[in-house]
């Protein structure tokens, strides 16, 4: 059996102390930049920074900035530019993150209202329209989780502030985003219809119309409604969406056929 003594084991532990300490001292220093820098500096390089797109550079000058000055204006905008650098990098749910943390630390702030604006930008992706026009893709295929978040952030803007800069942009955001929803519930109308599937054809069609009344989707709905309750037989019921259909669209194409066109209701509305 190995015998260790007191004296070999201390001798091993300083041994090994010094090997890590002089390990250390192998390394190259790392030197913060900003040792001693003051917030308003700070503030300026993180500024400066996202001028220029650099985004994970004035978010570390941001997060800096708030951990060693937490008290006062530049910590709180640091606060509101971190999640607006989030959002330009893409990374949606860390800048919902900073928002709704801002919200609960600061709910009355005076740019709160941007935040909620902010907000509903993340899930809003203005440039959907775009990408979709160059897939062919359908907007009202697409998943519309991110449209309600949208949808509900906008709208607290406009309840809370209904005076705030952001509030005309977004009553017209909240109007894309209603059309939207209705266009995927027409959509879905659409798929079940063509698959045979009437008593969900009917359902979805009946909820754009219930729910997004003034939508322009609703013209295709009312008309899924005529096909769908045709197709099961149901005489009485047909005729009143005939009825209603007829009444709120007398020049509907789709009495003479369809749209001549295949592009989505938002290229074409």
């Amino acid at each position: 059996m190995a015998r260790f003594t007191l004296g070999s084991v201390a001798g091993k532990a300083a041994l090994i102390g010094a090997l890590v300490l002089g390990g250390c001292g192998l390394l190259p220093e790392q030197i913060d930049e900003t040792t001693g820098w003051n917030a308003q500096r700070l503030y300026s390089e993180a500024k400066t920074s996202m001028s220029e797109g650099a985004y994970d550079r004035a978010i570390q000058m941001f997060e800096k900035l708030e951990a060693r000055y937490p008290y006062g204006r530049y910590a709180q905008q640091a606060q509101i530019e971190v999640a607006y650098a989030y959002y330009k990098q893409d990374e949606q749910a860390l800048a919902l993150a900073a928002a709704d943390r801002f919200i609960k630390l600061h709910p009355n702030h005076p740019n709160v209202d941007y935040v909620y604006y902010l907000k509903g930008l993340v899930n809003f992706n203005e440039d959907l329209g775009l990408l979709a026009g160059l897939s062919r893709q359908d907007l009202s295929e697409r998943d519309p989780k991110g449209a309600h978040e949208a949808f509900d952030s906008f709208r607290d803007l406009v309840a809370r502030f209904p005076e705030s800069r952001y509030a005309d942009d977004s009553r017209a955001r909240m109007q894309y985003l209603v059309n939207s929803l209705a266009a995927h519930e027409v959509h879905v109308a659409r798929y079940y219809y063509n698959r045979g599937a009437y008593v969900a054809a009917i359902n979805r069609a009946q909820t754009a119309v219930t729910n997004f009344p003034q939508a322009p989707a609703n013209e295709e709905a009312l008309f899924l409604l005529v096909k769908s309750y045709d197709a099961l037989g149901m005489a009485q019921l047909r005729d009143d969406a005939d009825r209603v259909m007829r009444t709120n669209f007398p020049d509907s194409v789709y009495f003479s056929g369809g749209p001549e066109s295949d592009k989505p209701w938002w290229q074409l509305w």
